[in-house]
């Protein structure tokens, strides 16, 4: 069965730049990397499921933040190399703190070690100008922020 991801891109202007709100994943494979590991806030949901409250589910467990907007701009959905689809929706939004606190997930860690440790799902949320977004997303991602440029440019 294919994997379905949902997810919001928030953007703002600040002085008449547009920038994009990512979130950076936790965990201990993540740590260190930087370039192309960042992603708009998003998580899998079931067939049948309504993906835009899906997305607002997952935008809130990832940055603590709630989307209180009621006017959703839909994105072209993409199909990354793990051919899982992802759905997302661009909403203008300025949270005064881009992070507060991520939901958790259990893991091995070390590996092999038989200890589980927590971590949070994503450690950090920071907002970019389009084109350190475009070099810090994941690649398969980049789609997302050229269809927001697009979109914003006819507004």
């Amino acid at each position: 069965m294919q994997k379905l991801s949902a997810g919001i891109l928030v953007y703002r202007f600040i002085e008449k730049e547009l920038q994009v709100l990512l979130v950076h994943p936790g965990g201990p494979f993540y740590k260190n990397k930087d370039i192309g590991v960042w992603s708009i806030p998003k998580g899998e949901y079931l067939q049948g499921d309504d993906p835009l409250e899906a997305a607002k589910r997952e935008f809130t467990e990832e940055t603590g933040n709630e989307i209180t907007a009621e006017s959703f701009i839909p994105m072209d959905a993409l199909k990354i190399k793990s051919g899982k689809i992802i759905l997302a929706w661009a909403v203008q939004n300025n949270f005064e703190k881009a992070f507060i606190k991520s939901n958790l997930f259990e893991m091995e860690w070390p590996p092999k070690s038989g200890r589980n440790q927590m971590f949070e799902e994503v450690d950090k949320a920071e907002w970019f100008a389009l084109e350190v977004a475009k070099e810090k997303i994941n690649g398969g991602q980049i789609a997302l922020i050229e269809q927001l440029e697009k979109r914003v440019d006819m507004l």
